[in-house]
């Protein structure tokens, strides 16, 4: 099935949250607080005119980043224990509650500020991919230099790259040339000592 058809709005705000920089180009689309706000406004997560702080920026991008260790987890690889380290420290400042108003069970800021809220809104998010199954599909690519955020639709889940045509080929093209190095290197026949006997004469 298509990525894009597949996804949820809750796993889609994550993964393209988790996107907004792109390692493989080092291409950082937070680079400011407004950068920030107007990602945050364009899903409607606070108000257009809403002024961040440098603190909140950097808040963000540890979030982001320690999502993107999980979802490396998820692809299955270890996750880098300072980002995850760096999550737990940012999702300390962000507190949250649990409200049942007419839209539903969500989690909501506890403190009145528009950059909390918006934070609170993804943090629901992630809540919300895993009461719907689709948390555990999450996953950043598995090649190093990569690490593209993408959502795992196949029926097994066993999806590794964020595209089979590009990264995919290329570590298993990677994988085979190391494969027929080794071979090429074990069929080579040991050369003999310089320092042993020559031919005897006759």
């Amino acid at each position: 099935m298509d990525e894009e058809a597949a996804i949820t709005p809750a796993a889609r705000l994550v993964r393209d949250f988790v996107n907004t920089l792109e390692p493989q180009v080092d291409e950082e689309l937070l680079t400011t607080p407004d950068r920030l706000r107007d990602w945050f406004a364009e899903r409607g997560l606070l108000p257009a005119t809403t002024a961040l702080r440098p603190v909140d920026l950097a808040v963000a991008v540890a979030i982001r980043e320690g999502l993107r260790a999980v979802l490396l987890r998820h692809a299955g690889h270890d996750a880098d224990p300072d980002a995850l380290a760096g999550l737990d420290r940012a999702l300390a400042r962000v507190p949250v509650r649990m409200t049942l108003d007419a839209g539903g069970p969500r989690l909501v800021a506890v403190r009145d500020s528009a950059s909390d809220g918006a934070l609170a809104g993804l943090v629901d998010a992630v809540r919300r991919c895993a009461e719907e199954g689709t948390w555990s599909r999450l996953k950043v690519c598995a090649r190093d230099t990569c690490r593209w955020a993408y959502y795992d639709a196949s029926r097994n889940q066993a999806r590794r790259w964020c595209s089979m045509a590009g990264c995919g080929n290329h570590i298993k093209m990677r994988r085979a040339y190391a494969t027929r190095r080794r071979r090429e290197r074990a069929a080579v026949p040991p050369s003999q000592d310089a320092g042993g006997p020559g031919p005897r004469s006759g």
